[in-house]
């Protein structure tokens, strides 16, 4: 087991809690806005709010391409300011911008020329295909969009700026809700436009996004994109991001991936148990909420320490945010699942949906410590730089136990939704006391030493 240096006490840092509630509160906006948008589906049919989820998926899924800049992003603008290199801090933030507006750019018309052939790799029924597909269209162009903000709000977390950064998702996300409520529904000359009229309000919503996120970096950070930022590939300053970004997205990937695969095979359960699976992961992601701020904070508090060369804080730190994540998240998922019964009612009526959906919560509620394991350590291993050991030992979980195992319960041995969850649980659970192991035996460390040594010999050059 690698020891773990000490060093003279860290600098005063924020409270964990201090970072975490905003990221919460930031997460909890994002996650409000898909539920509000689930429900005005729903007010129209099971199969518009089927429709809702499988362009969502499709969204989802490609959104994770960004995750390559913005994962890689934060870990190592986090460990330049640890290391007091502002200077190559501010010049890895320019550097992604360029990245990010190709990167969306090539995502946002793959999408939009391939929409259809997207939905059918997820099995979307016969019935849902009219709504799901104009919808998915138009959701390209805000993806485009995504791309830059994802990569602008991880500069502003890496600073430490979570306030700020959810100011802009609170705007953000009103300017959403209040132009998708006339769009969808119609309001005088404007003729009631359904899912699309969702979808471009996400478009005007991330556009201001953009623009709400420059104002900030200039009044925050003094940092002012030029023009040629906007286009320019600096891959010499790019590496060390692509170096925590690609296994940190890959490994977000292979989740995507196995989820997606588990959502096409419910597909062909029906539509009912389509739209079961759709309630249901929405209320569970409000519950994982408290694990992901946790386990976002976490990442930046230990980026910081790694740069300044503070491994002992670092470890100490993980240990306390464990404690956090998993007492909040078991309350947040035992809460969903007695509350179920009501709550499920904001989106349906139908007994049956309720009855499974209602059985699936109390599954999650052993489900979500696991996640938990996963969100607070997996984001810390990446912070030190020990990028690659998640995505190599999580992904035989995701493929055997998450894909293979929603498969063999599901539908071999005909437990349906039941036995998808079941198999969701058991990966989560997995996955996570390995990452534990990781953490709690030190193999990290090592990584932890050459990162710090990398960013302060950066920080003398500079």
């Amino acid at each position: 087991m690698e020891p773990i240096p000490k060093r003279a006490p860290a600098a005063p840092r924020p409270a964990l809690f201090s970072l975490t509630w905003p990221l919460f509160a930031e997460f909890g906006l994002g996650m409000l806005v898909a539920v509000v948008g689930l429900w005005l589906a729903s007010r129209t049919s099971d199969a518009s709010s089927a429709a809702f989820s499988v362009a969502n998926h499709v969204q989802a899924t490609f959104f994770l391409l960004f995750r390559v800049i913005s994962l890689g992003l934060s870990v190592v603008i986090t460990q330049n300011l640890g290391a007091g290199n502002r200077q190559g801090a501010d010049e890895t933030a320019r550097a992604a911008l360029g990245a990010s507006a190709w990167m969306g750019l090539l995502t946002g018309i793959l999408v939009l020329a391939l929409a259809s052939p997207l939905l059918g790799l997820l099995n979307a029924p016969a019935e849902v295909m009219p709504q799901a597909l104009p919808y998915l269209r138009i959701l390209a162009f805000a993806l485009a969009l995504d791309a830059c903000n994802a990569s602008m709000a991880a500069v502003m977390r890496a600073h430490m700026h979570t306030r700020d950064a959810l100011y802009n998702m609170l705007a953000m996300h009103t300017v959403h809700l209040v132009v998708c409520w006339p769009l969808m529904n119609g309001f005088g000359p404007i003729p009631a436009l359904g899912l699309p009229g969702f979808a471009l309000a996400m478009v005007a919503s991330r556009a201001f996004g953009i623009a709400f996120h420059l104002a900030l970096w200039r009044n925050r950070l003094s940092l002012v994109p030029r023009r040629s930022d906007w286009w320019t590939m600096h891959w010499k300053r790019l590496a060390p991001v692509l170096h925590i970004g690609l296994p940190g997205a890959a490994e977000n990937i292979a989740y995507r991936l196995a989820l997606v695969f588990t959502v096409a095979m419910v597909a062909k359960m029906g539509t009912t148990a389509l739209a079961t699976h759709t309630y249901t992961m929405q209320v569970m992601y409000l519950v994982l909420l408290a694990g992901l701020a946790v386990g976002f904070a976490s990442e930046i508090l230990v980026g910081h320490m790694v740069g300044a060369g503070h491994l002992h804080d670092a470890h100490q730190l993980v240990r306390k945010s464990l404690r956090w994540g998993l007492a909040t998240s078991f309350c947040f998922a035992l809460v969903a699942a007695i509350c179920a019964p009501w709550v499920l009612t904001f989106f349906t009526h139908d007994p049956a949906v309720i009855s499974m959906a209602s059985t699936l919560l109390w599954i999650t509620v052993l489900l979500e410590p696991g996640r938990t394991f996963n969100l607070v350590v997996i984001n810390s291993l990446r912070a030190t730089g020990d990028a690659r050991f998640p995505v190599m030992a999580g992904i035989a979980s995701m493929v055997i136990v998450m894909a293979g195992g929603a498969w063999f319960l599901g539908v071999h041995l005909g437990m349906g939704l039941v036995g998808v969850w079941i198999a969701y649980a058991a990966d989560e659970w997995i996955r996570g006391l390995t990452m534990a192991a990781r953490w709690y035996r030190r193999g990290w460390v090592p990584h932890a030493r050459r990162t710090h040594r990398r960013v302060t010999a950066q920080r003398r050059l500079a």
